[in-house]
């Protein structure tokens, strides 16, 4: 049941409801410490090369050095598992669990409109306020490749800045279950991330039985049902479906 009686005026539900979902005014030093955990979640969410993972000792004491939060022992967590892998290891796992299963696929407008026009759309206006805010994406990433949400969230702040990841909330939560159901350490970062948002809604919770069920929209003709690439899987992004084949010209001869 809602914790918002319906008799309550319209405005009055719209501003509390806002207010719940809006960060709470923070001290510079949480401030500081929530900017140094987005990035901390941005860099454990990259490829890991060999660059990165040669850095795992400085991921490590930095996440320490974090005032104590759930957040702080999610990271240490990962981390600790980080630092104890080669990078062979490191690589097949990331390509594993963020390549092979869209479930928990970095790219946060598909699961908000799977592979339909719409998540042009969204493509679009998620690029627009990145430049509206001074920001540039480098490297060629998509700009909803959580990486590249979390990094702008750090610059911009909690208010604007997080309102992408407040958006995405509910494929945040899809992501962190199915790494939890594949027992991925990664599920450690997503689940640090998470510590800073609003808890998950009623109206969250169903939607993501329904998305976890069913699968994100789609408009592609050719695509196979999800489900159909190993145990409840959705199929893998780049699968290559071949186009149906064209009718055959028929003719109707000399007339």
């Amino acid at each position: 049941m809602s914790p918002l009686s319906p008799s309550l005026p319209t405005r009055v539900r719209t501003k509390v409801r806002a207010a719940v979902r809006r960060p709470t005014r923070l001290t510079p030093e949480e401030t500081e410490a929530r900017t140094l955990v987005l990035r901390l979640c941005s860099l454990a969410l990259q490829y890991p090369d060999s660059e990165l993972a040669a850095s795992g000792a400085v991921l490590t004491s930095t996440v320490r050095a974090l005032p104590e939060s759930p957040a702080r022992e999610h990271l240490a967590a990962f981390t600790d598992w980080f630092t104890g892998q080669e990078l062979d290891a490191l690589e097949r796992h990331y390509v594993e669990m963020f390549d092979l299963r869209r479930k928990s696929s970095l790219y946060l407008t598909y699961y908000l409109h799977g592979d339909t026009r719409r998540r042009g759309m969204a493509l679009l206006t998620l690029n627009q306020r990145y430049r509206a805010a001074g920001w540039e994406i480098g490297g060629g990433e998509l700009p909803d490749h959580l990486p590249v949400v979390l990094e702008f969230a750090a610059l911009a702040g909690p208010a604007g800045g997080e309102a992408p990841l407040r958006q995405h909330r509910r494929g945040l939560e899809l992501i962190h279950r199915a790494l939890t159901d594949a027992d991925s350490p990664y599920r450690h970062v997503l689940a640090a991330l998470l510590t800073l948002l609003p808890p998950p809604t009623e109206a969250d919770e169903a939607a993501l039985a329904k998305l976890a069920a069913e699968g994100p929209p789609n408009e592609e003709v050719g695509l196979d049902p999800y489900g159909a690439y190993g145990d409840g899987e959705f199929a893998p992004p780049g699968t290559f479906v071949p186009p149906l084949p064209a009718p055959p010209t028929l003719s109707e001869g000399p007339r």
